[in-house]
């Protein structure tokens, strides 16, 4: 029977399972803390967390070594501080990286720390395609879908909304620019028109004068291809205050319960999607998300979970806290053929794996790796309706 843990239980196993060994397994938690997306990175830190502590709960891996996750700061949009963040990582002696968070401070780590030191991540939500071809010496890997992907779903949500203009917007960095790329070329092929395709560079006081040029050309909605704590949000404020747009269109680094607190219901004309699944294993995590008093609906903290859990399956499979050992697993661990592992099993999946048994792990978002180490996607259309975040439909 599957364990729902509670926020004390997560935090009481946690803490006395490193406690009592003197060798814990330590995994990096590699998420922006500060940043344009800090209000999402509690919520995918404790995704990744109820994965440990459900697997100390069970006695740990490799012979009962307990595993201890160790959080630090990649800022999102600082490569350099994300390296830094990295390097201490490898300092205390991590055996992987759940991370980073995003695309740009990913693949800068992934380069200048992963890759040297042959460690091994997955990240829960670096998107930009670019990260599909990048030379990652088979050490990476993400639980969320490329943006490849994103920009197709945004512009079939669109195009059955009637919507067939609009201006487009994109955070000045590696994410902003390949989802922006990718849904202008959906968004054409399918016959749209994008009257304005324009960058903006976070962390601005004023945005009157991006607002202005994107209102020049027109449409019908503006596509906001940025950050819920940062210039995104300046963009849509400046966009409200000045009439120059009333409906916005909000993909996955814009969409979390942040920017519905700040901008209530002058949100109510607007859409976006965020990665998501109507799965079982959606649902069970959810569950135990809010017995451990945290959001499981927060956008990439069910891909965090799945993040953490594939990263200790693999090493209990390889039987080795090696990345050169574990990494190789983690391919076999996501896909069939095997018994079905959902949130709540991990102790089943470790016997399983014990006795030699093949497993498959679906885990919280439905998980299914694609060459080369990335998810298929999946993903929720969501409205803003009363000051929540709706979700309308599964793709």
């Amino acid at each position: 029977m599957r364990k729902l843990l509670t926020a004390t239980a997560t935090l009481a196993l946690t803490a006395g399972a490193a406690g009592a060994q003197e060798d814990p397994v330590r995994i990096g938690i590699l998420l922006g803390f500060t940043g344009p997306l800090e209000s999402l990175a509690p919520d995918m830190a404790a995704g990744a967390e109820l994965a440990i502590a459900e697997v100390n709960e069970a006695g740990g891996i490799l012979d009962g070594r307990m595993v201890e996750g160790v959080r630090a700061d990649d800022t999102c949009i600082d490569s350099a501080a994300a390296t830094s963040a990295a390097e201490r990582l490898v300092n205390d002696g991590v055996a992987g990286i759940i991370g980073g968070d995003c695309s740009g401070v990913t693949g800068a780590v992934l380069q200048n720390v992963a890759r040297p030191n042959g460690l091994a991540m997955i990240s829960p939500s670096a998107t930009s395609p670019a990260l599909s071809t990048a030379e990652d010496d088979d050490l990476f890997f993400r639980t969320a879908p490329s943006d490849a992907r994103q920009g197709q779903i945004m512009s079939d949500i669109l195009m059955e909304r009637g919507i067939q203009e609009v201006a487009v917007t994109y955070t000045n960095n590696d994410y902003g620019q390949g989802l922006a790329d990718a849904f202008v070329s959906s968004f054409e092929e399918a016959g749209g028109t994008v009257t304005i395709n324009a960058s903006h560079e976070d962390g601005k006081a004023d945005y009157s004068s991006e607002v202005a040029a994107l209102a020049s050309g027109g449409g019908e909605m503006l596509v906001v291809a940025g950050y819920l704590d940062q210039g995104g949000k300046g963009i849509i404020q400046s966009s409200l205050d000045t009439g120059a747009f009333d409906a916005f269109y909000l993909p996955d680094g814009m969409v979390g319960q942040a920017i519905v607190d700040e901008l209530g219901d002058d949100l109510q004309y607007s859409v976006g999607d965020y990665p998501g699944t109507d799965s079982e294993g959606a649902e069970l995590f959810q569950t135990m998300a809010s017995e451990g008093d945290f959001d499981g609906t927060s956008a990439f903290s069910g891909e965090s979970y799945d993040a953490a859990a594939l990263m200790m399956l693999a090493m209990a499979k390889a039987g080795s806290t090696d990345s050169a050992d574990y990494a190789p697993m983690v391919m076999d661990i996501a896909n069939g053929p095997g018994t079905e592992v959902f949130p709540g099993d991990l102790a089943s999946a470790l016997e399983m794996i014990a006795n030699g048994e093949e497993i498959d792990y679906v885990g919280a978002t439905a998980v299914e790796l694609i060459e080369p180490g990335e998810s298929a996607g999946n993903y929720r259309e969501v409205e803003f309706t009363d000051g929540d975040i709706v979700t309308v439909n599964f793709r």
